[in-house]
């Protein structure tokens, strides 16, 4: 039986967290190959610490994209962010790439016509969720996307100097109490921030409190004794000079901040062919869609894959009791609206473009969608389809 009454917490990370750090250099690496052919297959980890960084992995490209040009877009990915330290510094920081060739295994599995799958096969095996639900307009889990937004209203200050002080690192963290399904306040609320040496704890504070105001309902907030900003009292040691980073070790803030199952991999360093990655861009259009169609207030879709295989193993669709039409009949509907196989995946939601470096930070999920072609599993376009079949 659902409780009636509780208390859910979600985290964020900022674009200038380790991990983040990480995660930016790969998913623009990618976007690199992908805007010279849309048909190179990336797998790229990055590693970082104290005025270090490790580049890994293998590709398949145009010849342009060595080790030079690595080091080049893994500088600027720094530089953008905004690392000027002594500790973590774009132009001084040593990098080493030790990136080569794809396997010429995965690749028989995953090119069309080559392996025991005549159609191109799925990257790896593997399982991936998508989820959606009414808390927010993005129909996405409120915890989640207030802890985005609050770091990604305080970087966009940042980056345009409208406030002076904020280093690149900080983390959020947003608790909400939930009655009868649905957030009704914030309990407590956490921000932790990197900033100027010459700041003190109640500086930070001030600064740091309206980016509270401004992103959370009007009536939301907290008292303030449960409201902490800095509760270490300093943070000027930050990025990866204070703490290594890995790509891919921000799944749950990537995603639903808990509120919803994630599969086995990650998303960034990963090109389109990769499912863990483009599948659960799939799940996430087909779970937000029915959602937009009013036809659940949530839902969460999963998908299975096995390398070289180019359909879905199977496909789970589970609206938690609030579905408003036959649940059998929704779930089969939601394996056949679109193509899930791999390549149907990336032409549907027009995946081989350079498109990811955006969803290195402050979530894949919850988006807005651009002409250009970010976010395009955030559209809406099923919702009419969805509605005839019922």
């Amino acid at each position: 039986m659902a409780l009636d009454k509780y208390l859910f917490t979600s985290e964020s990370v900022s674009e200038g967290h380790p991990d983040k750090v990480c995660d930016r250099i790969s998913d623009s690496i990618i976007d690199a190959f992908l805007a010279l052919d849309p048909h190179s297959r990336v797998a790229v980890e990055t590693m970082c610490t104290t005025n270090f960084v490790a580049l890994a992995g293998e590709v398949r490209g145009p010849d342009e994209m060595n080790h030079e040009k690595f080091k080049e877009i893994t500088r600027q990915a720094i530089k953008d962010i905004g690392y000027e330290q002594r500790g973590f510094h774009w132009k001084d920081c040593e990098i080493t790439s030790q990136i080569h060739s794809q396997s010429a295994d995965i690749a028989q599995g995953v090119d069309e016509g080559t392996g025991t799958d005549t159609e191109e096969g799925a990257g790896d095996q593997g399982i991936m969720f998508g989820y959606a639900c009414n808390e927010t307009p993005e129909l996405m889990p409120a915890p989640i996307m207030y802890a985005h937004q609050i770091l990604r209203r305080m970087a966009e200050d940042r980056h345009s100097g409208k406030v002076v002080g904020f280093g690149p690192d900080s983390k959020s963290q947003v608790t909400l109490a939930y009655e009868n399904g649905k957030p009704v306040r914030a309990t407590s609320l956490v921000v932790s921030t990197q900033h100027d040496e010459s700041l003190s704890l109640g500086d930070v504070r001030e600064l740091v409190l309206p980016y509270f105001e401004e992103v959370l309902p009007e009536g939301w907030l907290p008292e303030d004794s449960e409201i902490y900003v800095n509760p270490t009292g300093r943070f000027v040691i930050g990025g990866p000079d204070g703490d290594a980073g890995l790509t891919g070790r921000k799944i749950i803030v990537d995603t639903y901040g808990g509120a919803a199952p994630h599969g086995g991999g990650a998303f960034s360093g990963k090109d389109p062919t990769k499912v863990d990655r483009s599948a659960a861009y799939a799940a996430r259009y087909l779970a937000k869609n029915i959602v937009a169609a009013g036809l659940a207030d949530k839902c969460t879709i999963q998908l299975s894959y096995a390398i070289g295989i180019s359909k879905p193993l199977s496909v789970y669709c589970d609206t938690a009791g609030t579905a408003q039409v036959d649940e059998q009949k929704l779930a089969k509907i939601a394996a056949e609206i679109m193509n899930l196989s791999p390549r149907g995946i990336r032409e549907h939601l027009q995946l081989n473009r350079p498109i990811y470096k955006e969803t290195s930070a402050y979530g894949h999920f919850g988006r807005t969608p651009t002409a250009e072609g970010h976010f395009s599993w955030e559209k809406t376009d099923l919702v009419d389809e969805l509605k005839r079949q019922f």
